[in-house]
């Protein structure tokens, strides 16, 4: 009886005994019986096959799946699921950025539109004759005498940073504030009412139709006085006698918003007239001349990089002068020799340091001091 790994038809002839039947018997145990054989299957891979992913003796992880570390050999599918993941964390970051920036308190909101100016012009009616003579001897004389000459009497105070705005931010708006009050108080062709554009070119743009109008059409109605603007002599009364106006004030500063600062200037501008149309010898005959401007400017950030201001109120004694005139065009000063006019409801001295004491009415009355000379006493 053949035993399983016998051949089919027995065992050969001449086989059996001896070494080979030794080694048959060793054998035995490998030879495959014809069921085994009949049941196996060849299956030859191609070249393509043979070189396609099934060659890896490891299967790579999915990035997605967690345990151990993915092999080094890459695949195309790996790949995508890697840049897939990174351009997911770029935008990611992205968003947190933008909603970071979008919470941050600190991002000062679009400025608005520049107001319109408001402005108060008051007429100082002199108590006394108007004293005349040469203009050395007359600011000599006078509360003035102390006083710097032109832009020197526009002095800068010390400067540093607020909560929004650097010491840079504050130094150009003071000085931004220097130049306006230089071109509209002491330009002698803005004096003389023959220029604008200094002034004008300083300006925010949405305040210029305003401003425009205030020069064409000027109003007493506390929006459109030309001398809310600017120091204008009425060219058919009087005209400067020397150029050296002698001025003294001061600057503030103050944040009054995260993107608006504020500066306010209160200056005494003092200077020598004499009659429009005389000689200049007539300046042996001139007078003084005395204007008080308080002032609020404005800046935003866009103003201080275009070198501009908001002109946000303007407060003005301007004297000696009479209170039947009006000085929303320009001022009419009272020359040499001229006595007293109406009077206003309270004096005021324009050279008193400090607040300026607004009158109630629209006429003042100018301090003995600030016409004849002598010590500055303060309005009562």
């Amino acid at each position: 009886m053949a035993v399983p790994g016998d051949p089919p038809d027995g065992t050969p002839d001449g086989t059996g005994g001896g070494d080979d039947e030794f080694r048959s018997d060793e054998y035995r145990s490998v030879v495959f019986d014809e069921d085994f054989v009949r049941a196996a299957r060849l299956q030859e891979y191609s070249a393509q096959e043979r070189m396609g992913e099934h060659a890896r003796a490891v299967r790579s992880r999915s990035i997605w799946s967690g345990g151990g570390t993915a092999p080094r050999t890459s695949t195309p599918g790996r790949g995508a699921r890697q840049g897939m993941l990174l351009v997911l964390l770029i935008a990611t970051a992205f968003a947190v950025a933008v909603y970071m920036g979008l919470r941050n308190p600190y991002v000062p909101p679009p400025a608005g539109a520049a107001q319109p100016l408001t402005s108060t012009v008051v007429p100082l009616a002199p108590t006394t004759d108007v004293p005349g003579g040469p203009p050395p001897e007359l600011f000599a004389k006078s509360p003035a005498a102390g006083y710097r000459v032109g832009a020197a009497g526009i002095t800068l105070p010390a400067v540093r940073r607020t909560h929004h705005f650097t010491d840079v931010h504050v130094v150009t708006a003071l000085s931004i504030a220097k130049d306006y009050l230089v071109q509209s108080s002491l330009d002698p062709d803005v004096l003389a009412g023959s220029a604008t554009r200094p002034v004008r070119v300083l300006l925010d743009p949405d305040q210029l139709a305003q401003f425009d109008r205030s020069m064409t059409s000027p109003s007493g109605d506390g929006r459109h006085a030309a001398t809310g603007w600017l120091v204008r002599l009425d060219p058919a009364t009087a005209v400067l006698a020397d150029s050296r106006v002698r001025v003294s004030g001061t600057l503030a500063f103050e944040e009054v918003a995260q993107d608006v600062l504020e500066v306010t200037t209160d200056h005494t501008f003092v200077y020598a007239v004499r009659p429009a149309g005389g000689a200049p010898a007539a300046a042996d005959g001139a007078s003084l001349f005395t204007v008080r401007r308080e002032l609020r400017l404005r800046f935003d950030r866009d103003d201080l990089s275009a070198r501009r201001l908001e002109l946000a109120s303007a407060y003005v004694m301007a004297g000696p002068q009479d209170c039947s005139a009006d000085p929303a065009a320009g001022f009419r000063p009272l020359l040499a020799g001229a006595g007293p006019t109406t009077v206003g409801p309270a004096a005021s001295d324009p050279y008193a340091s400090g607040q300026p004491r607004r009158s109630a009415g629209l006429c003042g009355v100018l301090a003995p001091s600030s016409t004849a000379g002598g010590a500055v006493s303060p309005a009562p």
